[in-house]
């Protein structure tokens, strides 16, 4: 068991908001019980930024709540596994056919292949795009036999990875109707899900019931009383005072103040990286990169800052992805270190995450034993966003789900840290790291797909654009009452058809 940091139980102790009456439900009294079972209490994290739009960041919202579907999900090796699609082949080198299985929409309309070619036609032409969709161009179109045939520009190998993202997500024609809400389809009752999202309360609540005609069986909770509580003290003690039923995301800081039989950690494919500003800038002399490496210790993140709930830093991808470590390859060519002497940089996060601020603080300070003057910017991710993809800091501290978007690790490699990438933090653009890139992407096979992943990754922390902290483990308070909450490494599920209380 782990010892219990005095100041983080007495932070959890004393700062108890009052949250009377958080959880009063909008359809059946919160609590009351039903013929099988009661309905769900859940306080999540992070509110609605685009009215549950599932183009965006809001699409995990809906999945994690056991609303949306896509054609595919991730097993828990990673690979692409049925789900809207019961199975698909791929017909030549840029086209697939994806069997439908036999499922209505929340509407009571069917899936056909006619509803989803709209869905996916309407992700397509959706301003911004999909993450899932960055750089990727295709088509789709009605087949015979409940079919779907889906074409891309170029090859794409991992097209059924990619369909798995929920920001691909399948809703029926009625969704779209002009445009849906603001411009964007409207998931209200419009899903394949065993939960139907009823009512959005602004960006604090949302009332889903149980859709009694999924086709994967019917779930045990008649439904969910979802709200939105960004502040993790009050979410974990909406928990520990048995307001809620579960609590996403509980904060390091607040782990103590749950019992143990209440508090569940799981691995995820998130890592905390310090991404140094490879364009401009001190960090665009390798040899300064290299000192900045060096200066680290990750052991202090996993054992200190998190308290044992994460893993020290070992590359892009962590323990989560079970393949890694046993293809990881050393990195090659590091340029040597070079004296800091007084180089003044700017180190910017922000405080959505609550441990992402300590990091940086501690790593600024790992930074200026090295040399470094340190200057720490944090902010609201909001805020941060297009300064950081801009250029404008020498190094940035965040947090990455390296398989939410489309469960293909190339992909996010592709995105991140490529010449043409859409969310290089790091600005790297490197000729040997985008080679390898190009040679992963075009292969089909998994095993010598990942072989090149992890070449690739070599490649990437050989420029020391990147500096892995830690891997980190996200905790899920759950009520002793509460069966079946899925505890989910690419945290794309929370609730399922056996979740109940």
């Amino acid at each position: 068991m782990r010892p219990v940091p005095r100041r983080r139980l007495l932070a959890g102790l004393l700062l108890t908001p009052v949250l009377s009456g958080c959880f009063a439900s909008g359809g059946e009294t919160a609590g009351e019980g039903s013929a099988d079972g009661s309905r769900l209490r859940v306080a999540l994290a992070f509110p609605p930024a685009e009215n549950l739009s599932p183009y965006g960041a809001d699409a995990t919202l809906l999945s994690r709540l056991g609303v949306t579907e896509s054609l595919t999900a991730l097993d828990a090796n990673g690979s692409a596994a049925p789900a809207l699609a019961e199975s698909w082949t791929r017909e030549d080198d840029r086209t697939w056919l994806f069997t439908l299985r036999e499922a209505t929409f929340q509407d009571g309309t069917d899936v056909t292949p006619a509803a989803v070619t709209a869905a996916l036609t309407h992700a397509t032409e959706a301003k911004p795009a999909p993450a899932a969709l960055a750089g990727v161009t295709l088509k789709a179109a009605e087949a015979d036999g409940h079919q779907v045939r889906v074409t891309t520009e170029d090859a794409d190998p991992a097209l059924p990875l990619r369909l798995s993202s929920p920001g691909l997500a399948i809703l029926s024609p009625k969704a779209y109707g002009s445009g849906g809400k603001g411009g964007r389809p409207d998931p209200v009752g419009t899903a394949t899900g065993p939960f139907e999202l009823t009512k959005l309360s602004g960006t604090t609540a949302a009332t889903l019931d149980r859709y009694d005609d999924y086709w994967g069986g019917r779930a045990q909770a008649p439904g969910i009383d979802a709200r939105f509580i960004s502040d993790g003290t009050a979410r974990t003690n909406a928990l520990r005072t048995g307001q809620a039923d579960i609590a996403e995301a509980v904060p390091v800081s607040q782990a103590a103040a749950l019992d143990e039989n209440t508090r569940h950690e799981t691995a995820t494919t998130r890592t905390t990286s310090l991404l140094l500003n490879t364009e401009k800038g001190p960090f665009k002399d390798p040899a300064l990169r290299a000192a900045a490496r060096e200066a680290v210790d990750t052991s202090v993140f996993a054992k200190d800052v998190y308290e044992g709930y994460a893993d020290p830093g070992a590359g892009v991808f962590g323990p989560a992805v079970t393949w890694a470590a046993d293809k990881r390859v050393k990195p090659a060519g590091r340029a040597g270190a070079a004296e800091p002497a007084g180089t003044s940089l700017t180190v910017a996060t922000y405080n959505n995450r609550p441990e992402l601020p300590e990091v940086a603080q501690v790593l600024g300070q790992q930074l200026e034993k090295a040399g470094f003057r340190v200057k720490l910017e944090v902010r609201e991710y909001a805020r941060l966003e297009s300064d950081a993809l801009a250029g404008k800091f020498d190094a940035v501290v965040a947090a990455r789900n390296t398989l939410l978007d489309t469960g293909d690790p190339v992909s996010v490699l592709a995105s991140d840290y490529t010449c043409d990438g859409g969310y290089n933090l790091a600005r790297l653009c490197d000729r040997a790291v985008d080679r390898a890139v190009t040679e992963a992407e075009g292969l089909s096979d998994s095993a010598k797909r990942q072989r090149a992943v992890m070449d690739a990754e070599a490649a990437i922390l050989g420029t020391d654009a990147v500096v892995p902290l830690v891997h980190q483990q996200i905790i899920t308070g759950v009520g002793t009452s509460v069966r079946g909450v899925v505890f989910d490494p690419y945290e794309r599920t929370l609730i399922g058809t056996g979740t109940r209380r």
